[in-house]
């Protein structure tokens, strides 16, 4: 049983973080000393997460108090892992299990790659997507079985030069380009490859979706080859009138 953690840089030197069994989080939300992420890296060169270990984030109680269909907000809740500022680094061989809300959130990140991750939840666990990228360049996604109830991979504003390759999906909402236009002043989405990908039993296959009525914006040079889709809803979905939970009267956020 592990609490909110945070490994914070700048280091010295290369930090290893080896995971072996399961580490558990606590089911009550009040023990979480964080609600921003359970395990969070942040401003690290040089890490390494690997093992075959699982992060356990124990959701299943928490999915029940997300009151995103009725607020629209849904910050409230922990990410399992959070990876935040983090350069130069590689995670490798663990597994995310039943996180509260996302299950791996990447935000400012550079040169930092995802081989054989897994990511498993139940399709009815509301906004626990697999792994959100946001404002980074040259993430690496690949060789991921992701299971989950929401997008299996997420692209947020800012994400750049974004390779997903060999990764299967579903069940899940597939592989989406996310949300863009919400906010003012987004950064461009640039360079994404997603290839060799196999969605099976999801919600949409590939989709780029933007907010309504959102200020100019720019997403470029994104490639989509050999997807395998089975029973698939939207296998290709383009959607400039994103509207979750009836939000599509509200203006855009400063």
């Amino acid at each position: 049983m592990v609490g909110s953690v945070t490994f914070k840089g700048p280091c010295k030197s290369p930090i290893t973080l080896h995971i072996e069994g399961k580490l558990k989080a606590p089911v009550e939300l009040e023990r979480l000393s964080s609600q921003d992420g359970w395990i969070v890296f942040q401003d690290i060169d040089g890490l390494q997460v690997s093992g075959g270990g699982t992060f356990d984030g124990q959701g299943s109680a928490a999915w029940a108090k997300n009151d995103c269909r009725k607020t629209g907000k849904c910050s409230s809740l922990p990410i399992n892992l959070r990876f935040s500022s983090v350069t130069n680094s590689k995670m490798q061989d663990v597994t995310s299990l039943n996180s509260k809300l996302f299950h791996i959130n990447i935000l400012n990140c550079k040169n930092l790659s995802l081989q054989h991750i897994s990511i498993n939840a139940p399709a009815n666990s509301l906004n626990t997507a697999g792994i959100h990228i946001g404002r980074s360049n040259g993430v690496h996604i690949t060789d991921a079985d992701i299971k989950t109830g929401d997008d299996c991979v997420s692209l947020g504003d800012g994400s750049q030069q974004i390779s997903i390759e060999k990764v299967t999906c579903g069940p899940g909402h597939g592989i989406s380009v996310d949300t863009l236009g919400r906010y003012h002043d987004e950064q461009p989405v640039n360079g994404v490859t997603v290839r060799n990908c196999t969605l099976k039993n999801t919600m949409n296959g590939v989709r780029v979706k933007t907010w309504p009525d959102s200020p100019s914006g720019v997403a470029s040079e994104m490639t989509f080859e050999d997807i395998i889709m089975d029973n698939v809803s939207n296998p290709i979905l383009i959607d400039q009138k994103y509207c979750p939970y009836g939000e599509c009267k509200a203006k855009i956020l400063k």
